[in-house]
């Protein structure tokens, strides 16, 4: 058995400041948010954009700062094309893991390479006051959690099965993680393009993040 949830409980949201985005509001045309963490990566990320493309579709990105150092063209690509980028840390970092001061330094040293003041923390993992130190900074950070995660990191699903995680829980308003990364091109690359084609079918638009 996995050892996440697919769809987040809303009593495990009550465990973090309430100021965290777990959900989007509806407006006035249904819409999901995909978001994709860990890159930019040379092919993982190249794909996602020419998917989005075929979609007219937008999304965002949380990046860590070191792929972006590496990948700096595939990054400037993804801005160009309209994306919103956020921060993921400079060195995917759990925040459980690490002191504050180091933790809160590392995602500072990113926004040298990300120029955004949205965050997602690696793995879901911030302690509470790590998080609040992020929130009551000037300026302040928007932290972006998730509502649906598709488990394509998870090497014992099969792609089908990350498919069914995202289709099966996707509602308007969802923020959906999906990974441009090699560990999870198997599973991201086959539920990707489904997941597109089913929101086109249900006639939601496919949206990013507010830019922060």
């Amino acid at each position: 058995m996995a050892n996440y949830w697919i769809k987040t409980p809303g009593w495990l949201k009550k465990f973090f400041p309430k100021e965290l985005i777990w959900k989007m509001p509806p407006g006035d045309h249904p819409a999901i948010y995909l978001t994709f963490d860990d890159g930019p990566h040379p092919e993982a990320t190249k794909f996602v954009l020419d998917q989005l493309d075929k979609y007219n579709a937008k999304a965002s990105f949380f990046c860590i700062g070191k792929n972006v150092v590496e990948n700096p063209e595939v990054y400037s690509d993804l801005v160009e094309k309209g994306h919103t980028v956020g921060n993921h840390t400079h060195n995917h970092l759990n925040g459980w893991k690490w002191d504050n001061r180091y933790y809160l330094r590392n995602v500072v040293f990113a926004t040298q390479h990300i120029a955004s003041r949205s965050f997602r923390p690696p793995y879901g993992r911030i302690k509470i006051s790590q998080a609040r130190k992020l929130l009551h900074s000037k300026p302040a950070w928007k932290i972006y959690m998730w509502d649906v995660l598709s488990g394509d990191f998870d090497t014992h699903l099969t792609p089908a099965q990350c498919l069914e995680n995202v289709i099966a829980n996707v509602e308007p308003g969802s923020i959906v993680v999906f990974h441009d990364s090699t560990k999870a091109w198997e599973r991201m690359s086959y539920a990707l393009p489904r997941v597109l084609e089913y929101c086109r079918q249900q006639n939601w638009a496919v949206k990013a993040l507010p830019k922060h």
